[in-house]
């Protein structure tokens, strides 16, 4: 199977990569004119002949296309910041199934000194979003956005999306319940708290903003395992 890599676009029919990827290109992986790699601009999925390697370029004629899946559903992730070990492995899987947009939430029960230090981790948690998506032979990579507050990050998902909140709360309904008791939908926000858990505060803006509480069940789960759990969840329920 060819691996596939990401361009910023198509140019007729070349393309070019540059910067880390083109130098893990060329030095790494050794790569020469002729050999054949899928390309992908975030639309299409194309396949690309390398012209010519360059230190920090690598040129490529575009062929045919090819075909490539995309998603029946646009799935938001809307995740507390917490450790970044485990922040970092809950998105990479998140990106392995089909998550569309990441919002890092700046939860009340997230580390003081994690949210103090998200910002500098943008770019990393970009490129880690690349390699989980060429990996998983995406289209495209996943839209990270910057840290939010949860009430702000709850009121941009006020309209056209199913709304879930990961609970803990005894009366919460199963997961399943709540994906079988909605109609057909195309789009959805999954919410989900730190270590500590949600506060009242954030269950209450949840609530207002329409967000479904939904457990996973009685045994309490890692913020990164309730990711994995929750998006093949829902992606089997949809028959993703």
């Amino acid at each position: 199977m060819r691996r596939r890599f990401f361009v910023e676009q198509f140019s007729g029919d070349t393309a070019t990569i540059e910067g880390d990827t083109a130098h893990h290109l060329g030095r790494v992986l050794r790569a020469q004119p002729g050999q054949l790699y899928e390309l992908s601009d975030g639309q299409q999925v194309r396949l690309g002949r390398i012209e010519k390697v360059a230190r920090d370029r690598v040129d490529f004629t575009l062929l045919e296309q090819i075909s490539a899946h995309q998603p029946a559903i646009e799935v938001t992730l809307l995740l507390s910041i917490v450790k970044f070990d485990a922040f970092e492995w809950a998105i990479e899987k998140a990106t392995e199934l089909g998550v569309g947009t990441i919002i890092p939430l700046a939860a009340a029960r997230s580390e003081k000194a994690l949210l103090a230090a998200a910002g500098k981790r943008a770019e990393r948690w970009k490129k880690l979003l690349a390699e989980a998506s060429q990996q998983s032979r995406r289209v495209g990579v996943p839209a990270l956005q910057r840290v939010s507050q949860p009430t702000q990050a709850f009121s941009a998902h006020a309209t056209g999306a199913v709304k879930i909140l990961l609970s803990e709360q005894p009366d919460a309904p199963s997961l399943r319940q709540v994906l079988h008791s909605e109609p057909a939908f195309q789009k959805t926000a999954v919410a989900i708290g730190p270590e500590g858990g949600w506060t009242d505060a954030e269950l209450s803006a949840a609530r207002t903003y329409n967000f479904r509480e939904a457990s996973l069940g009685e045994l309490i789960l890692r913020t990164e395992t309730a990711v994995a759990a929750a998006l093949a969840a829902i992606n089997y329920a949809l028959g993703e």
